[in-house]
């Protein structure tokens, strides 16, 4: 029985098709978050960043704005509980990497204890994971360690910009069609229970709004050139979240 069928595209890195109720197509980017309402006014996120990432969507993702080519599927794959358990693994080793970032530059200071952090949580649901189901923790994979060290890579040469399209993306993703997978994937593999991963301490629309506030005072003293090194860091951004989701489609790689 085919539970899901998890597609990888070059652009935008994973999506997936889920049956029954999940049966609209759910995107991964950070695009679904903007669409939420939040208090932040229009700036440079909602005029420069969401458009480079829009451009990264297909037309049946984003019928309106996507520019990206369709790519033909393969044979659906059954995303297993050992799957899942990588993704989760290589989640907390990449929010672990951004984590770290942050709390060492003092010009991300502001982006400490958000409360959008997700370490703990993954910590507590690979915890759960081996225990429920009997699975023994593995090493972080090859993908998540290679966008681990992207990223570090990125802050050790002191291109702020380009991190935070990183920090952007990625965070912003897990609360959009990230949530949309876990519920996908409590459905068809954990008795719909819900994950660590996808709770948060507090109203999460106003968490996200603070969040976004910050980066927009933060874009605001940047010059035309930092700003534009952030957006150009898009496409990458999108690749590394979905070498993460890739694990999701049986894409794992010790």
């Amino acid at each position: 029985v085919v539970l899901a069928s998890v597609v990888i595209s070059p652009a935008l890195g994973f999506s997936t098709r889920p049956f029954a109720a999940f049966t609209r197509q759910t995107s991964c980017s950070v695009l679904e978050a903007t669409r939420e309402k939040v208090t932040v006014e229009p700036g440079f996120i909602e005029q420069e960043l969401r458009g480079a990432a829009m451009k990264l969507h297909t037309k049946s993702q984003s019928p309106k704005e996507g520019q990206a080519t369709e790519t033909s599927r393969a044979e659906p794959h059954v995303t297993t509980l050992e799957d899942y358990l990588q993704f989760l693994v290589d989640s907390q080793h990449v929010y672990q990497a951004m984590e770290d970032i942050v709390n060492q530059e003092e010009q991300l200071t502001m982006f400490r204890n958000t409360r959008l952090e997700r370490t703990e949580a993954l910590e507590k649901d690979v915890e759960f994971m081996c225990q429920e189901y009997g699975l023994t923790p593995p090493e972080v994979g090859v993908l998540g360690k290679e966008y681990a060290q992207e990223l570090r890579r990125i802050a050790a040469s002191g291109n702020i910009p380009e991190f935070m399209c990183h920090y952007y993306n990625f965070y912003f993703a897990h609360t959009a069609g990230g949530r949309m997978i876990g519920k996908q994937m409590a459905a068809l593999l954990l008795d719909k229970k819900t994950l660590e991963f996808y709770k948060w301490d507090g109203d999460l629309n106003e968490i996200k709004a603070a969040v976004k506030q910050n980066i927009e005072d933060m874009a605001a003293r940047w010059t035309r050139e930092e700003k534009d090194e952030c957006v150009k860091a898009t496409p990458a951004a999108f690749r590394g979240g979905g070498m993460i989701n890739a694990n999701l489609a049986g894409k794992r790689s010790m």
